[in-house]
């Protein structure tokens, strides 16, 4: 897993193991997207140099899920989220997500001023190189442009 970061400072946490996933499954109501979950059974979320939970930790994968799927505390000011598993974050407050209803591999953002959502990478692997990778051209704002190449 370590290639993906390319050569970045990332801190991995120890894995997930199957009895937790399966708790987190439970209370989630619906299964952890496939990709998501083998990455959790190899480090349960991970941060960037900054601190911030580029994938967050399972258990705040659950508790942020439940909070936006209540509907309660956003109901009237978004659109609903019970499509999206939100997993990490940019620590400006917009959410990365993967859609689960119907499943999918790409990677959403959830711009939370505006309450779009942008796709932004094919998987999860190519969610982390991007979230990694130098600034280069694309500057700090590299979730708002397709990469290139794709």
């Amino acid at each position: 897993m370590r290639e993906i970061f390319g050569g970045a400072s990332a801190e991995c946490r120890a894995p997930v193991d199957a009895a937790a996933l399966r708790e987190a499954e439970r209370r989630l109501g619906r299964a952890v997207p496939a990709q998501l979950g083998a990455l959790l059974r190899e480090t349960d979320g991970v941060a960037d140099a900054y601190g911030t939970d580029v994938v967050w930790p399972l258990a705040h994968i659950v508790e942020q899920n439940l909070l936006f799927w209540s509907g309660e505390a956003f109901a009237g000011l978004y659109m609903p989220f019970d499509s999206l598993l939100f997993f990490g974050d940019n620590g400006g407050g917009d959410q990365f997500a993967l859609v689960v209803a119907p499943e999918r591999d790409d990677v959403f953002v959830w711009d939370h001023e505006t309450d779009s959502r942008m796709w932004v990478a094919g998987g999860i692997d190519e969610y982390l190189r991007r979230a990694f990778a130098p600034d280069g051209d694309e500057g700090g704002d590299r979730w708002r442009y397709p990469l290139r190449g794709s």
